[in-house]
């Protein structure tokens, strides 16, 4: 028996050289990496140098970052050299069972690029399990009339290895009435039976002790035994009889707990007792009894657990048929099992970061996708898809394995992750899937600049703001995150001078709140742009700009300033005078006033606070003019005085005074007795002294006029032009001149230069003549000893002045300034005391062409604005110095309440006729007024 086995175990041993030298040369032939190992390795074994085998260096191997991806992970690689270590148990029958090839397969993962590579593991059995029998002690009952030759099948031992290692040979004790012969099963399985080689007789001997050995085939061999006692029992002639020998039946896996299977049939000849037949299961496993049920009295053969296609293809049962007399019979059955669809794919995802940056590139490879279904054939074949519109796509790598690579734009501002959805279809009827989610995030890049909230900024601000005061925030948003999206702010051009800009403003860089350095002036600044930027931190940095401007809005803080009257330099007030023959509705004069303000703070009225005879003059509230209510009657007091208030129109509203004094004399040699009365006592010396001067005073105002008529008389035989320039210069000098303040802003577009004397009771004139060319600019108020000169050294010349004081054409008293062509801020306007809002900048323009006008004609001596009774007393303070450069330009903040009508030349209308009334001009009283 034992050299009919022997050519068996060469052809094994055979197999297992052919299968070992195929794994040697399977890289050769394969793509896959392939290693044979024997089970039950010790953990940490080295299997082989997969990085050598991978043509990986050693050097590569800590950024590579070598891994197994599998389920149940036996193998570890090592990151020093790149061995790949045995890690957990491995046992050969636990992971394959009964199955001839053991194979491991698995994927190593890969980093930097991350790639897949595919590994076989062949697991070679060792004789580690040794054959086991069910039960230790066997009872079979055999007739004494068992014919030589009849056979007895025994329980056969299990062995869980396979190949050269598994069950090969039974041995039974030396018997003179058995013996032993082994067959095989389908599947390659043995078993023994027992076999009668000599008659029994009960008589002799009624029980045989029997031990059956059971030898597998490894190095070292191992075994186990049993006991067979026989018991010899009375005859029984006929034995049961199956109807075949083998039974075959395919079922599907998964059928229901007591489905049928199939049904096994045994006859007997006998009658009665041993005719009745019992089957019962022999030589299968414990887990195999558990599956299947066999009915002893039917033999139908039912499920008792779940048949599962992936764990066994097929079992073989054998089945026992003994009647009543303890004859048996055997057959066997082949149960095969279909496979159904019955399980759905699974999907495992391998990934180095489940973070993305917004900017990847296309077929960026973001994870690695297994799949693998346990159902075989046509029922495990895949297909993988993503569900849902996502910016990925999966590319198939190998049968099983996919790459999961970008396929679109990301923007994380839009969608800052994705809920990815992996769907894995196998093809069996009906189909089964399975779905694996991968939260996949976008990581920002600085792909944004800051966006202002608005397009462009406006801000107001009240002048006389405080400094340090918030005046405006800007706020710009940028989508990015972390210092991408991190905003400051700057500001990075202005039309203010750069070295002034940091004096007005500053932006804080974290909030974008913009302060005010200094308190602001709308009389100097009225409004300036700033450019501000907002610029992220990333990097590189992105940036985006907006313009602000910033208005400056007014406040009343500038109180009105009165031009006119104005106070010599002394402080002596300006007297106007007034015929007496003045009739109501006179204009007498005109209060001048401006200011800086703008808008409805620098709209003005005039107001009379005291008067010396109520009721006797008007004034015109928007104008300033002062005209006569009524004419002068006999009581009239020849001197009058007149407190004017001139007020803004601001909230609270500012003002000044203005003191008026008022004549009414038909000449200026009549109206200086007036102004000379003091309340003191006579003086006789005193009075003297006055009347001395007087009259040396109108001798040389006589002789100086008989020069000048002289003079101008030969000027006109000799029609030369250039002789008429003496008469255009002005009459006014000044050594030390007088300056009233300079108004660089207000309601007025011009400016004065008045000269006055005082201390009439020493009156003195003197009149220069002044090249035009060499004459600067002057004010018109100018020290009393420009105008007249209280000194006696000068009386000479005082007499040829007068003498050309005297041939001098009078000026026409019949000029008027019409309604529209009064000057001061406020000019009237078809009378109307309640003013309207004005057009500024025509309005302005009028004025200056009116004081253009006015200068011109007080420079050839054709003005008549001075001239006639109850003008302003302008005549002799007008000169050529007298332009308009140098007035500056009010009309973006004055109001001047009127028409639009301009003022015209009234020289035409002078036609050298002697005025029926006096001069009416202003001088210095000789004293201040006593209020």
């Amino acid at each position: 028996m034992g050299n009919r086995l022997g050519p068996k175990r060469l052809a094994g041993r055979r197999l297992m050289l052919f299968l070992f030298l195929l794994s040697l040369f399977s890289p050769a032939l394969s793509e896959q990496i392939r290693y044979t190992i024997p089970e039950e390795l010790a953990s940490g074994s080295v299997v082989g140098n997969l990085a050598k085998d991978l043509g990986l260096g050693v050097r590569d191997l800590p950024t590579r970052n070598l891994r197994v991806s599998a389920e149940k992970k036996f193998f570890t690689v090592s990151t020093e050299n790149g061995d790949l270590l045995v890690s957990d148990r491995i046992d050969r029958e636990q992971i394959c069972g009964k199955k001839s090839m053991c194979v491991l397969e698995f994927e190593m993962v890969a980093e930097k690029p991350l790639n897949f590579f595919h590994i076989t593991v062949v697991i070679q059995d060792i004789n580690d399990n040794p054959p086991i029998f069910s039960r230790n002690i066997t009872e079979l009952e055999i007739s004494e009339l068992a014919l030589t030759g009849a056979t007895f099948a025994l329980e056969s031992a299990q062995d869980s290895d396979v190949g050269v290692n598994s069950l090969q040979q039974y041995y039974l004790s030396p018997d003179p009435h058995f013996s032993l012969i082994q067959k095989e099963n389908p599947d390659g399985s043995r078993y023994p039976e027992l076999v009668v080689k000599a008659p029994l007789d009960r008589e002799e001997q009624s029980c045989h002790l029997l031990v059956l050995t059971a030898v597998d085939g490894g190095e070292p061999a191992r075994s186990c035994t049993t006991q067979i006692r026989v018991v010899v029992a009375d005859a029984n002639d006929n034995p049961p009889v199956f109807t075949q020998d083998m039974y075959r039946v395919s079922v599907q896996e998964n059928l229901p707990l007591g489905s049928s299977v199939l049904r096994v049939m045994a006859t007997d000849l006998d009658e009665g007792i041993n005719a009745e037949i019992t089957y019962t299961f022999i030589n299968i496993g414990k887990a195999v009894r558990q599956l299947f049920k066999l009915d002893s009295k039917t033999g139908e053969l039912t499920t008792g657990g779940e048949l599962d296609f992936e764990e066994r293809e097929s079992y073989t049962l054998g089945v026992e048929a003994k009647d009543g007399g303890r004859h048996t019979a055997h057959c066997k059955i082949q149960i095969d099992i279909l496979d159904e669809n019955d399980n759905a794919p699974e999907i495992t995802v391998d990934s180095e970061s489940k973070h993305i940056q917004e900017d990847a590139e296309l077929g960026t490879v973001v994870a690695l996708i297994k799949t693998h279904d346990l159902d075989s054939g046509f029922n495990g074949e895949i297909l993988c898809q993503l569900k849902g519109n996502f910016p990925f796509k999966i590319v198939q790598d190998t049968k099983n394995t996919y790459k999961l690579v970008t396929d679109g734009t990301l923007d994380r501002e839009k969608t800052p992750e994705y809920n990815v959805t992996i769907t894995a279809t196998d093809k069996g009827k009906p189909p089964l899937s399975s779905n694996r989610s991968v939260t996949l995030k976008v990581t920002d890049v600085n792909d944004n600049p800051p966006a202002f909230h608005q397009a462009s900024y406006v801000v107001h601000v009240a002048e006389n703001n405080p400094p340090g005061a918030s005046i405006a925030q800007v706020s710009a948003s940028d989508p990015d995150l972390g210092p991408n999206g991190h905003v400051s702010y700057s500001i990075v051009a202005s039309d203010l001078e750069p070295r002034a800009l940091s004096s007005y403003v500053s932006v804080s860089a974290q909030s974008g709140v913009l302060f005010a350095q200094r308190a602001f002036d709308h009389e100097q600044l009225r409004a300036f742009e700033l450019t501000l930027q907002a610029r992220d931190h990333g990097s590189p940095a992105l940036s985006a700009n907006v313009s602000l401007r910033v208005l400056v809005g007014d406040r009343n803080d500038n109180a009105p300033r009165v031009l006119y009257p104005a106070l010599g330099p002394d402080g002596s007030a300006l007297f106007d005078t007034v015929p007496r023959a003045a009739q109501p509705g006179y204009l007498v004069t005109k209060v001048v006033a401006v200011d800086a303000d703008s808008g409805h703070n620098a709209w003005l009225s005039y107001h009379v606070l005291q008067a010396s005879e109520p009721g006797l003059f008007s004034l015109g509230l928007r104008t300033g003019e002062v005209r006569t209510a009524r004419a002068l009657g006999d009581r009239d007091a020849a001197r009058q005085r007149l407190l004017v208030a001139v007020r803004d129109g601001g909230q609270p509203p500012l003002s000044a005074t203005a003191t008026l004094l008022l004549v009414f004399a038909d000449s200026l040699q009549e109206a200086l007795p007036d102004l000379s009365d003091r309340p003191e006592p006579s003086d006789t010396q005193a009075e003297l002294q006055f009347y001395l001067v007087v009259a040396l005073a109108l001798i040389s105002v006589l002789f100086l006029l008989v020069v000048i008529l002289a003079v101008a008389l030969s000027l006109r035989r000799s029609s030369s032009p250039t002789a008429w320039r003496c008469f255009q210069t002005g009459l006014c000098s000044k050594a030390g001149p007088g300056v009233l303040p300079n108004y660089e802003e207000g309601t007025l577009p011009y400016s004065y230069n008045l000269c006055a004397a005082a201390h009439s009771s020493k009156t003195e004139f003197k009149f220069l003549n002044i090249k035009p060319e060499n004459t600067p600019p002057q004010d018109l108020l100018c020290n009393e000893a420009s105008w007249l000169e209280s000194t006696s050294d000068d009386n000479a010349q005082m007499t040829s002045n007068s003498a050309n004081l005297h041939q001098q054409a009078p000026p026409n008293t019949d000029w008027r300034f019409s309604q529209a062509q009064r000057p001061g801020t406020s000019g009237s306007q078809n009378g109307d005391e309640t003013g309207t809002w004005p057009n500024n900048q025509f309005d302005t323009e009028m004025l200056q062409a009116m004081i253009l006008a006015s200068a011109s004609e007080a420079a050839d001596g054709s003005s008549t604005l001075g001239g006639g009774a109850g003008t302003m007393g302008l005549s002799a303070r007008y000169g050529p110095q007298f332009t308009l450069q140098h007035v500056p330009d009010y009309r973006q903040n004055v109001y001047i309440p009127g028409s639009n009508a301009t003022l015209t030349n009234a020289a035409g209308k002078r036609d050298g006729k002697t005025p029926a009334s006096g001069n009416g001009n202003k001088k210095k009283s000789g004293k201040k007024e006593k209020k």
